[in-house]
């Protein structure tokens, strides 16, 4: 009864929203490139992240190459975006996540943006001690 009733209404409220999704996004991105001065704010906005990402790469093959006395994470810095694939295996993907509460994908991909710089010491030891 009012079950059913309640279902095929929200059903149709799905639909319209999938079917027709709002254009609210696109009306921002076209305001946003078409007005210079809120372009370049977007612009330096974009820049402050990106050079963020970059510090936080080089500091953790910084990290990575004071606790090892390697620099075989030297590739981390050179990395480009937000991931990275830190090399590890999935045993010792698993040593990370049940010994210091590291959790990252199987494959050692790690979220670069998920760090910041109280963070990036605990990683590298974490790494270190994992054998990675």
């Amino acid at each position: 009864g009012q079950t059913a009733v309640a279902q095929d209404n929200l059903n149709f409220l799905n639909r319209q929203n999938f079917s027709f999704p709002p254009d609210h996004g696109a009306r921002l991105v076209t305001m946003i490139l078409n007005d210079d001065a809120l372009r370049a704010d977007w612009q330096a906005e974009l820049e402050e992240v990106r050079n963020g990402m970059l510090g936080l790469r080089e500091s953790l093959a910084d990290e990575l190459r004071k606790l090892s006395g390697s620099d075989r994470f030297g590739f981390v810095a050179q990395h480009r975006g937000m991931f990275s694939r830190l090399g590890a295996t999935p045993e010792q993907v698993v040593h990370m996540r049940e010994h210091h509460g590291i959790y990252m994908v199987g494959d050692s991909r790690i979220n670069i943006a998920g760090l910041n710089a109280k963070s990036v010491p605990i990683l590298a030891k974490a790494m270190i001690d994992a054998g990675v």
